[in-house]
């Protein structure tokens, strides 16, 4: 296949995947309001009883935008257990597409979906008092891409694997929800439990939210290209785990 019906191939899935999201309001209305719901709830009370040094609405306001990445990105996997029940990848699979080939479309598809759910917050946040400006703004994007490529190919991983949507939504709340309390998104890392500092630094979440929180607020444990670098390669690993997946994958 040549490189032109490669890149028209994953042009139409990014779309198909693109037009999805956009049918689908009530997603984009509950991806956008949870994260504010925890921010303005969580933000109000354990704000008034923790100390970070800073305003504790604005110290937790990068780690909600990280909260819209994982949580959008890992669930957009449900898709190829529902494409597998309705026989869409079969129909796909007619096609001159290699399995390659459709997981970058649905990762592309999926990165585009998290990433427009994460602007909106941003352009929420700009009302909100956050300290956003033109260069941070960028950067906070290049962190967030970066993320959601790597999260949106590990829950097209779990979604691989599955055969109904009942068993992704359970195995994916058990990554979900690790990834989001252990990346330091709701407190500082420093003063954690030398056993908890560990797992902590084993979630790529925990590098992409210090990133956030370097860009947006001046306030870090690690450099923003320390924390871009791991972030980047954890990408690598879930391409490369993705790519195999889908090859595997029995439909």
């Amino acid at each position: 296949m040549n490189t032109r019906k490669f890149l028209k191939g994953i042009y139409a899935l990014w779309y198909r995947e693109f037009k999805v999201f956009l049918n689908e309001r009530s997603r984009i209305i509950s991806s956008v309001f949870l994260p504010l719901f925890w921010y303005f709830i969580f933000g109000g009370g354990v704000g008034t009883i923790t100390s970070t040094g800073v305003n504790y609405q604005h110290f937790i306001f990068p780690g909600f935008l990280a909260m819209t990445i994982i949580f959008s990105s890992l669930f957009n996997g449900a898709y190829i257990v529902w494409d597998k029940k309705i026989d869409f990848l079969k129909e796909v699979l007619i096609s001159p597409l290699s399995r390659t080939a459709i997981f970058i479309g649905k990762v592309i598809g999926g990165m585009t979906d998290a990433l427009l759910q994460a602007s909106i917050l941003i352009i929420i946040g700009c009302f909100l008092g956050i300290p956003f400006t033109a260069a941070n703004i960028l950067l906070s994007f290049c962190m967030l891409f970066v993320l959601a490529i790597g999260l949106v190919s590990l829950g097209l991983i779990i979604g691989s694997f599955l055969e109904s949507p009942e068993s992704f939504g359970l195995v994916s709340s058990f990554v979900v929800y690790p990834l989001f309390l252990l990346s330091g998104a709701l407190y500082p890392l420093d003063k954690l439990a030398a056993w908890l500092k560990v797992l902590t630094h084993l979630d790529p979440a925990t590098y992409a939210v210090d990133g956030l929180r370097n860009v947006i607020l001046g306030s870090s444990s690690m450099s923003f290209g320390y924390d871009l670098l791991i972030v980047i390669s954890f990408d690598i690993l879930m391409i490369f785990t993705g790519t195999w997946a889908f090859n595997r994958m029995k439909l």
